[in-house]
């Protein structure tokens, strides 16, 4: 790799598309080379707009570009993808990796075996209350998470499992190193035509039990996690991107933490303490742009790999089948 700025180039503009494209010219050793949309007249648009190439075709992307952010339709994710991949380039590819399971394991086998970086966009990991835990001991007992947004035709192409619920799968598959060993689901079509409402309880072999709520129809946003575990209860609100902890503590109380009272047992007394960790306001979709440039410059791993988003897609799945089962 030379130390010319990497080529970058943006796949679909619509919404999410168009600000990957814009803030790609905030990121240090990249360069936006272009965009494309099969949408000409949008994709002509929205270069004249941010000031840059449109290009003719996909072709043309992979001919002028070291990496591309694949932020088209769900359903042409894989296609892309592979696309890129058999070219030789790092790909960013936006949740989910692919509208199914079976093309999702196709394109990280293809990457794997291309040797190319492909990093996938869970956004929320870089989500400041996510970030904000990322030294806290975990071994969560039970989590329970609520998720709602407003209706969006955007995200219509694919249930609200794959549409929203998948980013809790991804942050809780990334806190409990087990085994989900049961589900039960229920879900509902109200609007799209497809699943706006569901609810997934998860069951896993260290005895963990996560409960997880998303919806595509509420009048008033929400997107928080509670985790308990032994000794401890941590909650997360991903959209003030904030985190607490509460938890019991032995002996000298930790660096920040309030002291909201204490609880005797013989000759134990512990603390009951309060931690408001730092959680300072990032751009997630800047820091995971960055992450990716990283990651092909320095032959770093990715955050977010292939592997871990394929997992996440292969439990939405299997939620989405109980949640047919269910209503057969």
């Amino acid at each position: 790799m030379t130390n010319k700025p990497l080529q970058i180039s943006v796949i679909g503009v619509g919404h999410l598309g168009k600000l990957h494209a814009k803030l790609l010219k905030q990121v240090p050793n990249a360069e936006l080379a272009g965009v494309y949309d099969v949408d000409t007249a949008k994709c002509s648009s929205v270069a004249a707009e941010i000031g840059c190439r449109a290009h003719e075709s996909v072709d043309d992307v992979l001919i002028r570009s070291h990496g591309v952010i694949i932020a088209a339709t769900t359903s042409a994710h894989a296609d892309l993808a592979l696309d890129a991949i058999f070219q030789g380039r790092h790909l960013f590819v936006e949740k989910p990796l692919a509208d199914s399971a079976e093309s999702a394991r196709e394109v990280v086998e293809a990457a794997e075996t291309a040797g190319v970086k492909l990093q996938v966009g869970h956004i929320e990991r870089f989500n400041p209350a996510f970030r904000a835990i990322e030294g806290v001991e975990l071994n969560p007992s039970f989590i329970e998470v609520h998720r709602l947004a407003a209706f969006d035709p955007r995200g219509t192409d694919v249930a609200v499992v794959q549409d929203l619920m998948i980013h809790d799968l991804d942050l809780i598959l990334k806190m409990v190193s087990s085994p989900v060993t049961e589900i039960h689901a229920s879900g509902v079509e109200v609007i799209s035509g497809g699943i706006d409402i569901a609810n997934a309880r998860l069951i896993f072999d260290s005895g963990c039990v996560a409960n997880i709520t998303a919806s595509r129809l509420s009048a008033k946003k929400m997107r928080k996690m509670r985790i308990f575990q032994r000794n401890g209860y941590i909650s997360l609100d991903f959209l003030k991107g904030e985190a607490e902890i509460f938890r019991l503590e032995e002996g000298e109380t930790s660096s920040g933490a309030m002291v909201l009272g204490a609880i005797d047992k013989g000759v134990h007394r512990r603390n009951i303490v309060y931690i408001n960790p730092p959680a300072p306001p990032v751009n997630a979709l800047l820091e995971e742009q960055k992450a990716f440039v990283e990651a092909i410059l320095e032959d770093k791993p990715v955050p977010v790999t292939g592997e871990e988003a394929l997992a996440a897609m292969e439990l939405s799945e299997r939620i989405l089948e109980k949640i047919s089962e269910a209503g057969s």
